[in-house]
């Protein structure tokens, strides 16, 4: 071992394997691997080694679908077998809303480019799995890309490929402490010390205290997780093909072939935490006692939905641990605030994701971006409030549980809530305000009368009605909404302009005035749709969407220069937002200052009433609109008075489903939707903002080619869709004449228009107004058409009268 390396990664699981070939791979071959016992000795070696590309989340899927493509990559170069059986997979239905909900994200799976899969009939499914009984299964999906590998051989694989390419790993050798320094990190280890530039925690069931030797909590934990191991099963040993693997939803289970028996894994609801510091540094190649009294319910659906191994002897027990994050996907990129400290951890389907893992890590680090939009798994996507012990043993304990449990679009779980809540909540809550969670924040969703409950449906709810009275009083009226989940940061000193002109691709407002902020990587891929306030006093204020508090912070200070500070007023400021005709009257009832005359996109700090704050003029709605800002010890007095201002012109509480209808009529796209990291401006129609005349910028010769000669393979545009009952979300794909011409990146109701609308991106050929197409809604093809945008108001009156 060298006293100084490149990259020192933690850990010698799959993950911290992967990431050590694909930097090595990559063409970093100055790094190393550190491993305290021996590699695969965590939650490795225990892993049921199920592979599968269908995932939920259309990213999360990519990603497993490059690890499937890896792998026999991976054992030609290293020469070292993996047990790779690719024997096909089942995802099964038991419930008429869980069938739906499968053919709906056959299409979606569509839309991300896996084209391997089928739905099936029951009789077809039990045909493919004779093991099985096909009682209570209403239909199936069927995935040619599915199997199993050896793991402990996975591992050493991957661990291999990368020596023979340069990296090297040590086993025994466990890391005791580390310490930044001005130029990286130095590694204390029983063998000695290392110094590097970066360091990667890929510490599986030790990231915890791996991140604590740098001063950092990671919301992580283990859970314990069982699955069981039968001896020969007769019916396999006569037959001459592999048993698929199948994903049985409603029975908790998933099952694949081992030998001539069966591997069964249980889901439990259940669930029990282990060791939520990490694992104890002892702890090994251990095994916990079974625990039949925790299981005995979904053990029981298991031996039902599988007749032929009930007469079979259980060969093998499994009861290990594997870490989870809050919403179940890894904690993978640069760790905020501790610059060279690299999360690549939490990854529970390790042999799944830890290929896309490695691969998106190692870009990361050596080009600064991943080539695919890594927010799913960013460790960023969260704030210090994940890191409470509480709201860990909550979340993760939900995400367990809930692992073959349907969630619907429209549902919200409990866990780790309420949290945060806005000053004037508890009397937004008695004026009936339904809650949906914004990161920690709770944020009105819709206002309801009392004792309304909503109905979780992959379809438009029982909410719906509420939601167009909200959409009909903003439209002919004024509407109030809390803007408390708006981001917003102060940016100040001497060089802040240079800075925001150097870091925006957009012309910099002069004072007094707002303007619409694009923001880029290097690369010219979107890294902000924003709003830029310039208030005439020094101060600027960046805006944006509030979930992405910690993943901006982590840009502005990675870019940032001397003489610049940057501040987050997430948990200093909050507000509310006037929308409407009536909005100008409402508001100067309020004050003496001339916020009547103020110019749209104008801001200035203003009193309202008995309180000073600082008032924008603009409105996502495509309405006249204040947005309002003003101190937490303010909030409840804001609101009282525009309450009361209002109530002459019929004033109106309403929530941020009203806000996503109201956006989509005005064809105003919204990030994570619309705007993701591995887009760009020509695609979203974000280049109109960027001001190409100016100096330099970040990104401005990437966004020059694609303006100048790389034009993009798809565009933003508006669909009108004849929709039964049922609204486009997100990812499905859009056809034309049986061909994949596009997707769709967001959808809903438009309730002014009374139209089903959605933005999607498509290929230039078929981006014209008029054109015919038709999308899969809830996994029914409907007709569709590309309408012009901003269907509601085109010429903007309303927002600028």
């Amino acid at each position: 071992m060298k006293s100084h390396y490149r990259v020192v990664v933690i850990g010698g699981g799959v993950v911290g394997c992967s990431v050590l070939y694909h930097l090595a791979k990559f063409g970093w071959t100055d790094v190393c691997l550190l491993e305290r016992r021996r590699l695969a000795s965590g939650s490795s070696w225990h892993a049921a080694g199920g592979v599968h590309a269908l995932n939920a989340d259309p990213n999360m899927a990519a990603l497993q679908a490059y690890t499937i493509d890896l792998l026999s990559e991976i054992e030609k170069e290293s020469g070292q077998n993996i047990g790779l059986h690719m024997t096909g997979g089942l995802v099964l239905a038991g419930t008429p809303e869980r069938w739906e909900w499968l053919q709906s994200n056959y299409r979606i799976f569509q839309s991300i480019g896996i084209d391997d899969c089928e739905l099936i009939s029951p009789e077809e499914a039990q045909r493919r799995c004779p093991i099985m009984s096909s009682e209570g299964i209403l239909g199936a999906m069927w995935a040619q890309r599915e199997g199993y590998i050896d793991t402990t051989g996975t591992v050493q694989a991957y661990a291999t490929a990368a020596k023979k390419r340069g990296a090297s790993y040590f086993e025994e050798t466990k890391v005791d402490s580390l310490t930044q320094t001005a130029d990286g990190w130095i590694v204390y280890t029983d063998k000695g010390d290392v110094t590097c530039e970066h360091v990667v925690n890929a510490g599986g069931l030790w990231a915890k205290q791996v991140g604590r030797m740098a001063g950092i909590e990671l919301p992580v934990s283990p859970l314990k997780h069982h699955y069981l191991v039968t001896d020969t099963v007769p019916m396999i040993a006569e037959a001459d093909f592999e048993m698929p693997m199948v994903v049985d939803l409603e029975g908790f289970t998933y099952m694949r072939q081992d030998q001539k028996g069966v591997l069964v894994g249980i889901y439990e609801i259940e669930h029990e935490h282990w060791a939520m510091d990490g694992a104890p540094w002892e702890y090994g190649e251990e095994l916990f006692q079974e625990q039949l009294d925790r299981i005995e319910n979904e053990l029981e659906l298991g031996f039902a939905r599988y007749p032929a191994i009930q007469d079979v002897g259980i060969k093998t027990w499994v009861n290990g641990a594997f870490t989870f994050s809050p919403d179940g996907n890894p904690l993978v990129g640069p760790v905020p605030g501790k610059r060279g400290y690299w999360s690549a951890c939490a990854v529970m389907a390790g042999f799944l994701q830890g290929g896309g893992v490695g691969k998106t890590l190692a870009e990361w680090m050596i080009h600064g971006e991943p080539e695919a939009d890594a927010w799913s798994m960013d460790v960023a996507r969260y704030g210090d409030y994940a890191n409470n012990r509480q709201y860990i043993r909550e979340t993760t304990g939900q995400f367990y549980s809930r692992r073959f449990v349907m969630t619907y679009p429209n549902e919200q779980l409990p866990a780790g809530r309420p949290l945060k809540m806005a000053p004037a909540h508890d009397a937004q809550d008695a004026a009936g305000a339904v809650w949906g969670v914004n990161w920690d924040l709770e944020s009105p969703l819709y206002f309801a009368p009392k004792g309304f409950q909503e109905k979780p449906t992959l379809k438009r709810s029982n909410a719906h009605d509420l939601v167009a009275e909200e959409c009909r009083a903003v439209r002919t009226g004024v509407g109030l909404l809390d803007i408390t989940g708006f981001s917003r940061y102060e940016v100040a000193g001497p060089n802040a302009e240079a800075w925001l002109d150097g870091l925006l691709a957009t012309t910099l407002p002069k004072p007094g005035r707002a303007r619409l902020a694009v923001m880029l990587a290097d690369t010219g891929r979107l890294k902000g749709d924003l709003t830029l306030l310039n208030w005439g006093d020094g101060r600027y204020w960046i805006m944006g969407s509030y979930y992405l508090r910690t993943w901006h912070m982590r840009w502005f200070n990675d870019h940032l220069i001397d003489g610049v500070t940057v501040r987050d007023l997430g948990e200093e400021m909050c507000g509310f937002a006037l929308a409407g005709p009536s909005s100008r009257k409402v508001i100067e009832k309020l004050t003496e200052d001339p916020l009547g005359q103020l110019p749209f996109m104008g801001c200035m700090s203003a009193e309202i009433g008995m309180i000073r704050a600082h008032v924008a003029r603009m409105s996502v709605t495509g309405e006249l609109g204040y947005e309002i800002n003003c101190t937490y010890g303010d909030h409840v007095k804001l609101r009282r008075q525009l309450l009361e201002a209002g109530e002459e012109f019929g004033i109106r509480e309403v929530g941020i489903n009203a806000l996503l209808s109201l956006r989509l009529e005005k064809s105003f796209g919204i990030w994570n939707a619309e705007f993701t990291q591995d887009r760009t401006p020509g695609m979203t129609g974000m280049d109109r903002w960027i001001a190409w005349d100016k100096g330099e910028f970040a990104g401005k010769a990437a966004a020059i080619a694609e303006r100048d000669g790389n034009a993009p393979a798809h565009t933003l545009v508006t669909l009108e869709i004849d929709a039964d009952g049922a609204d486009a979300s997100g990812y499905e794909p859009v056809w034309q004449n049986g061909s994949r011409v596009g997707f769709v990146t967001s959808g809903g109701y438009g309730h002014t228009l009374q139209k089903s609308l959605a933005l999607a991106l498509v290929q230039p050929g078929v981006a014209d107004p008029g054109t015919e197409l038709s999308v899969h809604v809830v996994g029914q093809e409907r007709p569709a058409r590309v309408i012009a945008n901003s269907p509601y108001d085109p010429a903007g009156a309303a927002m600028r009268g």
